[in-house]
């Protein structure tokens, strides 16, 4: 805090705000935090503010309860936005109510009182189960996914014979949706793709120079940079896929490394590639509860029902414990059925080789 003498601030309320949510930065910042998670968190205290019309240091438990009544009641939002918006919130209250940063003392001289922490257990959401996505939320089937993507390359056949602007943004987003589930891949973790990224694996020297992609911006964990880790090829189309893209496709788009640009030079963004993914389920007639996520689910769903081991699944997806992994696992209903089937008819044939070795 610089205090300058006598001189009396303009918008001492505003200017107080500004400072506080300055030095929350600065506290994030050398906690290694995102730059996006920092601006995000600032932008709901901003919006508190608004919404309450009070200052951080006149805020009480039931304008908390407000804020959030009218969020889930009225805007119907989601139980992981809520707990997302109190956490954020939660932690702001903590750092301006702290003393070691003296803005109870800054308050108190400006404004007669002071910051307190206005989030407890008894009113914020706790976060209890592993696993919230929403039960909506599944994997392609395997006829699904192949409508999918024999309906997409058929939308580059018809934008390229019809002479118009767009095949190109078309077939890269074709590509882009092949890719994804052909190594599972979140979708920064795509869009972040380099032609340099791809290696040969010895042990499976029929995928060339497409054996292994090297995923250089995985799920980082708080404070942690990118989470970095080796996807090995399973496909035999995929090295196809991939070869007459960078000789037919990325080239003409932009002479970068990025696997997928968009026409502007930068890369692709999520926005752009999920209103294709909704406009064909939508030309589809799909249900809902497919997302661009939806690929990485079915990745690991199908490798288990074709019987790939469970640790290399794991491993593949860069998930530290099996337990995630099954959360993404959405087995059919005829491979339960097989799986069911095969274990009775084992446990069968055992009995009767027991009974002939008795008799």
């Amino acid at each position: 805090m610089f205090l300058v003498g006598s001189v009396p601030l303009l918008h001492p309320e505003v200017q107080t705000v500004d400072e506080m949510l300055d030095g929350w930065r600065n506290q994030q910042l050398c906690r290694n935090l995102a730059h996006d998670t920092i601006d995000a968190r600032i932008a709901t205290v901003r919006r508190f503010i608004a919404h309450s019309n009070e200052f951080p240091w006149s805020w009480t438990p039931g304008i908390v309860e407000e804020f959030f009544a009218d969020l889930r009641g009225i805007k119907g939002r989601r139980q992981s936005t809520v707990r997302g918006y109190q956490n954020a919130l939660r932690l702001f209250c903590s750092y301006i109510a702290d003393p070691d940063y003296g803005w109870d003392r800054v308050c108190e001289q400006r404004f007669g009182t002071h910051p307190a922490q206005v989030f407890f257990a008894w009113n914020t959401a706790t976060h209890v189960q592993d696993n919230e996505q929403s039960p909506e939320k599944r994997p392609f089937t395997k006829q699904e996914l192949q409508d999918f993507l024999d309906h997409a390359d058929d939308q580059v056949t018809l934008i390229a014979n019809s002479n118009k602007k767009g095949w190109l943004p078309a077939y890269r987003d074709s590509v882009m949706f092949k890719v994804a589930y052909s190594y599972g891949l979140r979708f920064n973790e795509l869009r972040h793709l380099q032609t340099v990224d791809f290696s040969r694996n010895p042990h499976a020297a029929e995928f060339g120079r497409y054996g292994a992609v090297k995923v250089r911006y995985g799920k980082a964990k708080k404070g942690s940079p990118p989470k970095r880790r080796t996807v090995l090829t399973v496909f035999d189309w995929t090295p196809e896929i991939l070869a007459d893209w960078l000789a037919h496709g990325q080239p003409y788009i932009d002479d970068s490394i990025d696997l997928f640009p968009s026409e502007r030079g930068s890369l692709v963004a999520e926005n752009t590639l999920l209103r294709r993914f909704r406009r064909y389920c939508n030309d589809l007639g799909l249900t809902d509860g497919l997302d661009l996520h939806s690929f990485r689910r079915s990745y690991i769903t199908h490798l288990i029902e074709d019987g790939w081991d469970a640790k290399f699944v794991q491993d593949q997806a860069g998930h530290e414990f099996a337990s995630t992994t099954s959360l993404y696992t959405g087995v059919a209903s005829d491979f339960r059925t097989r799986t069911v089937r095969r274990v009775l008819d084992q446990t069968i044939k055992d009995a009767l080789s027991l009974g002939e070795e008795t008799s």
